[in-house]
């Protein structure tokens, strides 16, 4: 089996070390060996985590898709126009593609995968949801006689690292997240991992496997990090719960739910205590019932875990190119976010006068939503009082509806903060 590898980056350089690491045993798994013919650089200069000295290198990627010896070419690039081009080149020459890439299959994957299947070509992306857990197997293969209810995620490494300190060391968002990019977890430009969106390429993954949908990455309902303060990392826990950031695909009628945002989850809940850069992903199956799946989410090793076994199970004719419901004839539609029905956590900042709690219990009444606890923290050198509520269940615009009308309100001071609440069993 000749393998072209386009990038050594990080990824690259980890497949290139664990298959020659483990050759022995994955020569016994499969009765072939792996042959790295042919691998594609942004610089033949630059230093890499790998030997490369018996690999043809070129900064020519096209060389490598195009070479007709080569049976399997890894897209390990990244992003979303060259590695598209790439990716359609070498299926189009009748290759077999694995990639790691989230985004290019989340917002190219239903094009792609049309494609490999008029090729008669694979297209596997195990590595590209939560690094070496192999989940998409998992929903494919080993919970195949589930129908599933609910996917539920810790699916981005960086954000949870800052939660996690947040929490254990009362730090801020700003402060954590300085450290994270020194630390090399979070990019110069973190938006992709702090405002979800890294996140919400990788649900759409997840939702796509777990309810047989097309991708519609278009239509995940996210929200990011950066507006969670440590005085709400406080009121949590003092409340019971645990902020984190969940990616949530789950069943809601004849519709589905896709979304990624920060939630309080019950401190007794095995997902609450999944912390650091470490990633955990929870299903819910109607035969099985609820399972948890937990390991590194990103790493050259650990994702390339993940690429290697894609690659062991072309050569042992054991993929199906993770068939997902792209050509299905029924599509769920997808709930939109007003609809999604939770508990909330809400935040607020009042004048500390007589009367005021009183009005903003008669906003919860005249929306028809009801309060399950109230707690007032403290009232400040303004003073402000703080006050933290929590809803019993009801839908995602009632309790926007009722942020509106507090904050058009003359005893408001700052804008309300809401969380949604999630029990995940």
């Amino acid at each position: 089996m000749k393998i072209g590898i386009l990038g050594l980056g990080t990824v690259g350089g980890g497949v290139v070390n664990v298959l020659r690491k483990n050759s022995d045993s994955i020569e016994r798994r499969t009765g072939e060996k792996i042959h790295m013919l042919h691998a594609a650089v942004k610089s033949v200069d630059e230093p890499r985590i790998c030997a490369n000295g018996d690999i043809n290198i070129t900064e020519d990627a096209f060389e490598v898709v195009n070479n007709p010896e080569i049976d399997v070419v890894l897209e390990l690039i990244g992003g979303t126009t060259i590695a598209k081009e790439l990716v359609i080149a070498a299926i189009n020459n009748n290759k077999h593609v694995i990639t790691a890439n989230k985004a290019l299959i989340a917002t190219h994957g239903n094009e792609l995968l049309a494609l490999a299947k008029q090729k008669n070509v694979h297209l596997l992306f195990e590595a590209a949801v939560a690094g070496g857990i192999p989940i998409l197997k998992s929903l494919e293969q080993g919970l195949s006689a589930n129908d599933i209810e609910l996917v539920a995620g810790i699916i981005n490494g960086t954000g949870n690292f800052i939660l996690t300190e947040m929490k254990d060391k009362g730090r801020d968002f700003s402060d954590v997240l300085k450290e994270a990019q020194a630390l090399g977890y979070a990019e110069a430009d973190p938006t992709f991992d702090v405002e979800g969106i890294d996140a919400a390429h990788k649900l759409a993954i997840l939702a796509a496997m777990a309810f047989g949908t097309e991708l519609q990455f278009d239509k995940v309902h996210t929200e990011g990090i950066s507006e969670v303060t440590a005085e709400d990392i406080k009121y949590a826990t003092d409340l019971g719960f645990t902020i984190k950031h969940l990616g949530i695909a789950k069943k809601s009628g004849d519709s589905i739910e896709m979304r990624v945002h920060p939630t309080l989850i019950s401190n007794d809940q095995l997902i609450a205590n999944v912390n650091g850069v470490m990633n955990a992903v929870l299903v819910k199956g109607n035969a099985l019932g609820t399972s948890l799946y937990y390991g590194a989410g990103a790493g050259d090793e650990a994702t390339a875990s993940a690429v290697i076994a894609d690659l062991i199970d072309i050569i042992n004719s054991q993929a199906n190119s993770h068939i997902l419901g792209w050509e299905a004839q029924e599509k769920p539609s997808v709930l939109e976010s007003g609809a999604i029905e939770s508990e909330f956590y809400m935040r607020l900042l009042v004048s500390d006068k007589r009367g005021v709690l009183a009005d903003i219990t008669s906003i919860f009444s005249n929306n028809n939503v009801s309060i399950e606890s109230l707690i007032q923290k403290q009232v400040d050198e303004n003073n402000n009082a703080h006050i933290a509520i929590i809803t019993n269940k009801t839908h995602n615009e009632n309790v926007h509806a009722i942020k509106a009308e507090i904050e058009a309100c003359e005893f408001n001071q700052e804008g309300v903060k809401i969380i949604h609440i999630e029990t995940l069993d």
